[in-house]
């Protein structure tokens, strides 16, 4: 008992902590949406890779081609030019006067397909662009996205600008709120500290000459991650990344629990290869907390009569809780939420934890991946094997 009160007690330190974090984190999304823009609108070029249907993908790209933004071209870019994805594009290209163009990338063979993509996109944009902008085709972006996202580069020291997901329910179910739970405590990591936010691939904009400098594309070759890979460049280069508030983007749809499953652990197995550092923090605090949480729940249930053991789970679960709340709320001022999903970030969040747990153990044991059909094996950051690819 001595042993589980000592890791209870840290872990309500380290809820305290997360829980001032939150608070940061709500105060910088309400002062940055507050904020007036610089008047800074250089012609953009927008790369938006894809691979095959998606349930929503025309609801997706139709803003893409829809922006309030004067001057900018979209480079929708797929392996195949039997992709069906295309035929949703053709459309999209009938119905605007927004420059866009189809580029056919091939298969890749020495990174990840989507990496692949947008290193030969980048070899197609206008020559007047000055600035690229990467969003990923799950992502659905409000009329200003670009807007919002290009105006903080106005400020030249500025390494990029990024968004975020937050994955939006459309029909509900308990997968698809825990994966937007999930999803939330990533996105809650970016804030006014410069120096440790990342960028986010399916909402980034970088100046053109800062990537051709920085040679990107090239730190690209043999990775599978490009988000994970250009935010380590900026970071070498000692160029500060800005989190933009205004252009966390809706991912909107659902999913079952064998995808929850997939994606999750996906993403920490991508984390573990690209980011050692932050696998095993995660590793290590996800299973203090489940020890103190669920070990405490378990306690309870021995024997309901000792009120000392209700005062650890009520503690950390309040602490989790209040961050969540405070989360939710900075978003909804962004982004359009329901109570349903309120609910489900105040009382799923525990649940999300454990899932950590799974997804960090599960690293720990693989690096195969399977993403948009493609099997790959992350040997190293700079070498991903493509195993199989789905017809």
């Amino acid at each position: 008992m001595v042993v589980y009160y000592v890791l209870a007690a840290i872990s309500c330190w380290f809820g305290l902590q997360s829980l001032l974090s939150g608070i940061r984190y709500a105060a910088y999304v309400r002062r940055e949406t507050s904020r007036s823009l610089p008047d800074f609108q250089p012609f953009v070029s927008v790369i938006a890779p894809g691979r095959g249907l998606e349930p929503g993908l025309i609801d997706n790209l139709r803003p893409l081609v829809a922006q309030d933004y004067p001057r900018y071209e979209v480079l929708f870019v797929f392996d195949a030019l039997d992709d069906p994805a295309i035929k949703i594009v053709d459309e999209l290209r009938r119905t605007t006067a927004v420059p866009a163009r189809t580029v056919i990338a091939g298969p890749a063979t020495d990174s990840g397909q989507k990496v692949h993509n947008l290193r030969v996109a980048v070899n197609e944009i206008d020559p007047e662009s000055e600035v690229l902008v990467f969003v990923d085709s799950d992502a659905r972006p409000a009329k200003y996205w670009i807007r919002k996202l290009v105006a903080p580069l106005a400020d030249e020291t500025l390494g990029a600008s990024t968004g975020y997901r937050w994955f939006i329910p459309l029909r509900g179910g308990i997968a698809s709120r825990l994966r937007s739970v999930w999803n939330a405590s990533v996105a809650s990591a970016l804030g006014s500290d410069t120096s440790k936010n990342f960028c986010w691939g399916g909402s980034t904009a970088i100046r053109r000459t800062t990537f051709t400098n920085l040679d990107v594309s090239s730190h690209w070759r043999g990775t599978v991650s490009d988000d994970f890979t250009i935010t380590r460049v900026l970071k070498e280069a000692k160029l500060p990344i800005h989190f933009t508030p205004n252009c966390l983007v809706a991912s909107v749809g659902d999913c079952d629990f064998r995808e929850l499953l997939e994606f999750t652990t996906r993403q920490i197995k991508i984390t573990r290869v690209y980011a050692q550092h932050l696998w095993l923090p995660l590793l290590l605090g996800s299973a203090l907390f489940a020890v103190a949480f669920f070990g405490g729940l378990i306690l309870i249930g021995v024997n309901p009569r000792s009120s000392a053991a209700y005062i650890f789970p009520l503690i950390i679960f309040a602490l989790g809780a209040a961050k969540s709340f405070l989360r939710f709320r900075a978003i909804s001022t962004v982004l359009q939420t329901s109570h349903a999903d309120l609910l489900a970030h105040v009382f799923l969040w525990p649940f999300a934890s454990l899932l950590y747990l799974y997804n960090a153990v599960a690293a720990g044991f693989s690096r195969r991946i399977k993403w948009r059909g493609i099997t790959y094996e992350l040997k190293s950051p700079r070498e991903a094997v493509i195993i199989s690819r789905d017809s």
